[in-house]
């Protein structure tokens, strides 16, 4: 699923990017498709490592542009106007939403409940 020209007018605005302050490095690439590498990630779930490598920039310049959006604040107003673009359109339910948890396991295993080793067992 790729950007509309539609809306992708809608987003240019926000992606201004920052001024260069010097003439040195490599062309700034392309904000459209950095986006789109970045909303495919956003969408799936996937590690950034999964991202597809024909036709989207290298994973390591989406991460970077991400960051980069998110430290300026624009990346949240994006969001905010395709969230518009969708509700309008009646395309967007937020009647039912999913989070997802991260579990970790116990300290060397042991359950908090388990008494302690009788070398560290209290002393009356």
């Amino acid at each position: 699923m790729r950007l509309t020209d539609e809306q992708w007018v809608l987003l240019a605005p926000f992606l201004t990017p920052p001024e260069k302050t010097t003439k040195r490095g490599r062309p700034r690439r392309d904000d459209r498709t950095l986006l789109e590498g970045i909303l495919w990630v956003l969408r799936t779930g996937a590690q950034w490592e999964k991202l597809p490598r024909s036709d989207d920039p290298p994973t390591s310049t989406c991460f970077a542009r991400f960051q980069e959006w998110n430290d300026r604040t624009v990346f949240p107003a994006v969001l905010g106007q395709l969230y518009e673009v969708l509700e309008d359109r009646g395309l967007l339910d937020l009647r039912e939403a999913f989070i997802d948890g991260t579990f970790s396991a116990a300290n060397k295993g042991a359950r908090m409940s388990a008494p302690p080793r009788r070398a560290r067992a209290p002393r009356s």
